[in-house]
């Protein structure tokens, strides 16, 4: 059996371990207007000691704004901070494409600690 050709090459763990994948829990979500794709903006908790953090996520398909206040999430903390329209997206909210194209947001399927880091 052959990988898929979307494989990127192999790195060890020790570069994996440089990605601060942590969770969170979406405590405020609205709809971005003023994103080029449909998204909402979402201010997600990752307790204490990392804060709160705004990010962009083009989930719209999927989610209403209503739905996703009180979820955890799986979210990058360690890229750089982006620019998106008037707002800065300070973290990277993790998520899967469906059969449809849609994204199914990445989630933890027992609640955890916030800010506890992907082992």
């Amino acid at each position: 059996m052959t990988a898929p050709s979307s494989l990127h090459a192999p790195i060890g763990f020790d570069d994996f371990l440089q990605v601060e994948l942590r969770v969170g829990r979406i405590v405020a979500a609205e709809v971005f207007p003023q994103a080029r794709k449909p998204a909402y903006l979402l201010q997600v908790d990752f307790g204490p000691a990392l804060g709160l953090r705004k990010s962009s996520a083009q989930i719209t398909q999927l989610y209403q704004p209503e739905d996703l206040v009180g979820r955890q999430v799986v979210a990058v903390l360690n890229f750089p901070k982006k620019q998106i329209g008037p707002i800065q997206s300070e973290c990277l909210v993790t998520g899967f494409h469906n059969a449809d194209g849609h994204v199914a947001l990445c989630v933890p399927d027992r609640e955890v600690p916030l800010g506890t880091k992907l082992l």
